[in-house]
């Protein structure tokens, strides 16, 4: 089967969230990723939760489609190791804390001078250069500072951050499209670049109207728990047994809503009869809505929007979307053989290419399992000095 990155070859220096996920969406498209992991520990991620008979789940998901290679960076052999194989790379991808790469003897202009045409992306918290870059960032210090926790929650409440490490993966989606259009220009001019992408400009940049909301308006944006912050209704209303999302956007859609709830006379309300004036009265319109659907269930509410093309929906659970038929179509429920584990379920990938479609078939490496394989048949070490090299543990 054809893949879209056959045959580009990715030097994986990264780490923890966003750096892999960065690389295993290259990786899952055909890109060769050599993962560079510290000896005897390896990404952090080998110890996250959850871990079964030694077997991080967390690792596992984001590595798969790579091989790993452990490698001593501060030792001379290790880094002279380091700038071989940056030397085969069309691109190499690190998410260190920003100048670390550099005190390492890795940095751009380093790797550079072996490979004039890289492609070098650094993932980092607040970018390589400003007051907060070095500042340390993990996904919840992202959030923050990025705008995306005070923004989520309700209004009474404390800020809470978005619960899966969202700014970790956007950043790692970003960065992946800036390699793929730095690939591009490359092919056009023969030119490779640096790539600086930071977790707290992909937050900020994903704000959605909240920025405008200010500086077009003069209006701070708050928290406002479920609702919209351009329309309405557009919440989380109470059922019988529970609660459901429904999501009117424009009139037509709320006319199709109040036919369902038998009240088509409030088009007519002036207080309802545009998307602007159902906002500015959101409480009014939202407490008819609930009286209309706390009289059904959740599935009933589900059914009879849905025939209608309403946008609605009941919040899903992880144990729901691993049995999701539609999650399942989609190809996006994946098993793997996990060593000492056995079949695991996991994401696919949401890219789908009909030509060269993604595979997720290959597992995620043991640490250093590949080292002996990269260091023989992409270096070609000999025997001898590859045991040198473990001897010195170097590898």
């Amino acid at each position: 089967m054809k893949r879209a990155l056959a045959g580009l070859k990715i030097l994986d220096f990264t780490r923890v969230y966003s750096g892999p996920y960065c690389t295993m969406l290259l990786a899952d498209l055909g890109a060769e990723v050599i993962k560079v992991e510290a000896v005897g520990k390896g990404d952090d991620t080998r110890l996250f939760y959850p871990i079964k008979n030694g077997q991080s789940g967390y690792f596992t998901y984001l590595n798969r489609n790579k091989k790993s290679i452990t490698l001593n960076l501060k030792t001379p052999e290790g880094k002279e190791t380091a700038l071989a194989l940056a030397r085969w790379a069309d691109v190499l991808v690190e998410n260190f804390s920003a100048g670390t790469i550099k005190k390492l003897g890795l940095s751009y202009e380093t790797v550079k001078e072996v490979n004039p045409n890289i492609i070098y992306a650094s993932i980092s918290g607040f970018g390589q250069s400003g007051p907060y870059c070095k500042k340390a960032a993990y996904d919840a210090v992202a959030q923050a500072m990025g705008g995306l926790t005070y923004l989520t929650g309700y209004p009474e409440n404390e800020p809470v951050k978005v619960g899966p490490a969202i700014s970790d993966a956007a950043t790692g989606v970003h960065t992946a499209v800036a390699i793929l259009a730095a690939l591009h220009h490359r092919t056009a001019t023969g030119e490779g670049q640096y790539i600086d992408v930071a977790m707290m400009d992909t937050v900020f940049s994903m704000l959605e109207n909240s920025v405008p909301i200010l500086t077009m308006m003069g209006e701070e944006p708050q928290r406002i728990g479920n609702s919209n912050p351009a329309s309405a209704p557009y919440d989380m209303y109470h059922t019988k047994d529970g609660a459901v999302v429904i999501a009117t956007a424009n009139d037509s859609l709320f006319t199709r809503l109040i036919n369902l709830m038998g009240q088509p006379e409030l088009m007519e309300d002036p207080r309802f009869n545009s998307n602007p004036n159902r906002k500015a009265h959101e409480r009014e319109v939202n407490a008819l809505v609930e009286e209309w659907t706390r009289q059904h269930t959740s599935a009933e509410v589900e059914s009879l929007l849905d025939a209608s093309g309403i946008p609605v929906a009941c919040a899903k659970s992880v144990s729901q979307l691993v049995e999701d038929p539609q999650l399942h179509h989609r190809n996006m429920v994946i098993e793997q053989e996990v060593p000492g584990v056995g079949t695991v379920k996991f994401p696919g990938n949401p890219l789908k290419l009909q030509a060269t479609p993604p595979d997720t078939s290959r597992r995620a490496p043991l640490l250093g399992e590949h080292t002996h394989e990269i260091l023989k048949d992409v270096l070609g070490r000999t025997e001898d000095e590859i045991q040198q090299l473990k001897a010195m543990q170097v590898i």
